[in-house]
């Protein structure tokens, strides 16, 4: 391998020298022993750099790897929400009874970052279920890191079995791909115009195969029960590196490789999308506990993703990919406060966190503007994300879909408000006492509240995005 191609696969070879590390560093540190997370840190910083650095298109391993400017940017939106993961974990793998599996954390936490770097290079479908599966295993153990925990052994064990049924659904729908198109290059069955039954009943087990990793409905019943007994850095890591690479990997897929049958998987993420919405939207509003809650707030929110699908234009792709930064940016601040709190007190619920704003009126907010882009609420990005759906939503003529997303999005700001009131506006006799914020976490809430507010006052960012298009 020259160094030309050792450049281009930069992400990669970068962050196999991190879990290389980790797992010496770890075989060599005993109990006592300083932590590591500073190196780390800095070493991940200087991948995310790297990343930024310009670099041709290339093809290796006979096309089974693809490298364009637009997959890389995709990858440094992933290392940026894996950035704040990591500072907001920090405080959390300090406690006495993470410290000595700190090392276990980053090498599964990398491990799984590095399955989805292929899966957004994949140029096959070979390459693209590898990478798949590499970023599965780890986060099915990533789930159970908490071993004292019942309920996290019981989400491991519940997301294995999901993503056993998923991979089993993708499989079946690939080999039927590979019936029809008689190759899993991905550039050999664009140019093929084989529009079959046998083909789109293949793509649709692919869809389903995918929708499990994005919690479309009804492929989404492993959510919350994961989300709540996974340990929060973990849930974090879930709700936007694993849910943005999925979406990524379907977009690249679907408009680049399945061209020919837009009508095909349009019409059934048409569906998905509406399902997805009303489900999401109305089970969030049942939800007490704050993980729960998440959990199906991350599934309306794919379902608007899934909006963008309709409109097979540069415009859809645009939006797909900034809608998604900005849900990252504010799901992380949301995930930020509520892991200072869970680390302090160890409550979780909505109800705990009434009057918080008397205590902390930082976080509460932090927590209100995040919340507030989320629901879609102007100026802030979250409005601008939306509104750029709905607009290639509006550009197909599907009035009666667009009805019903912004429906849909009154009624998420509903019990977004519910969290807003409990924080604000809800007594309690024994509110939550001040909180302190670490080094990393305050700046990992800069990151989030630079996204979610100055990215809804300036377009740069979204004509960046329009540009690498």
């Amino acid at each position: 391998m020259s160094w030309d191609s050792i450049f281009v696969m930069r992400h990669e070879v970068l962050l196999l020298i991190l879990i290389l590390f980790q797992l010496v560093a770890d075989l060599y540190r005993g109990s006592g022993k300083s932590s590591h997370i500073n190196f780390t840190i800095v070493f991940f910083v200087l991948i995310m750099i790297s990343g930024f650095v310009p670099s041709t298109d290339a093809r290796l391993f006979g096309s089974m790897y693809v490298s364009d400017p637009l997959r890389d940017l995709l990858k440094n939106f992933l290392n940026l929400f894996v950035l704040i993961t990591l500072l907001q974990s920090a405080r959390w793998l300090r406690k006495e009874e993470h410290q000595l599996s700190e090392g276990a954390f980053y090498l599964l936490l990398f491990s799984s970052l590095l399955g989805m770097y292929f899966m957004i290079s994949a140029g096959d479908f070979l390459m693209f279920y590898l990478g798949l599966e590499l970023s599965a295993i780890p986060m099915t153990l990533l789930a159970a890191f908490d071993k004292q925990l019942k309920r996290s052994a019981e989400a491991g064990i519940k997301l294995l079995m999901s993503s056993a049924v998923s991979s089993a659904m993708l499989l079946f729908g690939l080999s039927i791909i590979y019936g029809v198109y008689g190759t899993f290059h991905f550039i050999e069955i664009a140019v093929q115009s084989n529009v079959s039954a046998l083909s789109s009943f293949g793509l649709l087990f692919f869809i389903s195969g995918l929708g499990f990793k994005l919690s479309l409905v009804p492929f989404h019943l492993w959510t919350a029960d994961v989300y709540e007994g996974a340990p929060l850095p973990v849930t974090t890591f879930l709700s936007v590196a694993s849910k943005g690479t999925a979406l990524f990997t379907m977009m690249l897929l679907l408009f680049n490789v399945f061209g020919a049958q837009t009508k095909t998987w349009s019409l059934a993420l048409y569906f998905l999308s509406i399902v997805t919405m009303v489900i999401g939207v109305l089970f969030a509003i049942r939800q007490k506990n704050m993980k729960r809650f998440l959990a199906f707030s991350s599934i309306t929110q794919v379902g608007f993703m899934m909006l963008g699908f309709m409109s097979g234009s540069v415009l859809a792709e645009n939006s797909i990919i900034y809608f998604m930064l900005i849900y990252g940016l504010s799901n992380l601040a949301v995930f930020g406060v509520l892991s200072i709190v869970s680390n302090a007190t160890g409550k979780e619920t909505i109800a705990d966190l009434n009057g918080f704003y008397l205590t902390n009126p930082r976080l509460s907010l932090i927590m209100l503007l995040a919340l507030f882009s989320l629901a879609g609420i102007p100026p802030l990005s979250g409005f601008f994300g939306k509104l750029f759906l709905f607009m290639a939503v509006a550009s197909k003529g599907m009035y009666g879909l667009l009805i019903l997303a912004v429906f849909n999005a009154v009624i998420s700001l509903y019990y977004y408000l519910l969290i807003v009131k409990a924080m604000f506006i809800d007594k309690s006799e024994a509110p939550i006492p001040s909180l302190t914020s670490t080094m990393y976490e305050k700046l990992s809430f800069s990151i989030c509240l630079i996204g979610i507010l100055i990215f809804g006052f300036s377009n740069s960012i979204f004509d960046f995005i329009r540009s690498v298009l």
